[in-house]
């Protein structure tokens, strides 16, 4: 069973979504909250496998959560935190609070008007460890990324990683899948998932969407280079 928390300030979307998460079976929504600071509180209490949570809400909004929940991961002694995963839910209107959740280490993002199915295969897709963006998101995201002046300091982050695991992360920065990755390099696809992996490891980042974003800031990956990103609604370690 995967437990889930609702973090919406809207009492009538947290009944809906309710309604649609627990329609198969497997999912059970352990916790509703309506801002911020309940939410926090609701992550020590129910220690739910996902949040579904609103960037807009008061007292503390989501990016405030995102922020608190991550300091909680490395702080906290018993890492009580770390397995938590974070679906943001979101509309158009809110692109620049999209991109900082991205940077704080949200696993998914997913429009508020997004099909029930995809709802469900959302929470499902995050719970077992794989990151995921709505199609209409990700165009969004990624050219959001494409667009920000790389800091001076980006591209020290890749320093420490070898040539290949470069070439790795340009593809992933492109929206390349491991089969994919591994046809262009002339690698296994299992070869590919273990530089994908030690990416991940090395540049300190939770999933293949902050790969993402560690290519586009370091400016591995240009404006022009995300066509075939876009296109991918999900992004999973196994790919």
């Amino acid at each position: 069973m995967i437990r889930v928390m609702l973090a919406d300030d809207q009492t009538l979307v947290r009944a809906g979504v309710r309604s649609l998460l627990e329609r198969d079976g497997d999912i059970e929504v352990v916790s509703e909250v309506s801002d911020g600071r309940e939410a926090l509180v609701g992550l020590d209490r129910f220690r739910p496998d996902v949040v579904l949570l609103d960037l807009q809400m008061p007292v503390m909004d989501g990016l405030g959560v995102l922020r608190e929940l991550e300091r909680l991961r490395v702080d906290t002694p018993d890492r009580r935190h770390v397995d938590t995963r974070v679906i943001v839910l979101t509309t158009f209107g809110e692109d620049e609070n999209v991109f900082g959740a991205l940077r704080l280490g949200a696993a998914g993002f997913l429009l508020k008007d997004a099909d029930p199915r995809e709802l469900r295969e959302a929470v499902r897709t995050v719970a077992a460890g794989d990151a995921l963006l709505s199609p209409g998101v990700t165009r969004r995201v990624i050219e959001r990324l494409a667009r920000v002046e790389p800091p001076p300091e980006a591209g020290e982050r890749l320093a420490g990683i070898t040539e290949r695991e470069r070439e790795v992360l340009a593809l992933v920065g492109r929206g390349r899948s491991n089969h994919e990755i591994g046809a262009e390099l002339h690698l296994s696809p299992s070869t590919a998932r273990t530089h994908v992996g030690r990416l991940l490891n090395k540049l300190r980042v939770r999933d293949r969407v902050g790969l993402v974003v560690v290519a586009y800031e370091s400016g591995l990956v240009r404006p022009g280079d995300s066509a075939s990103a876009t296109s991918r609604a999900r992004t999973a370690p196994g790919e």
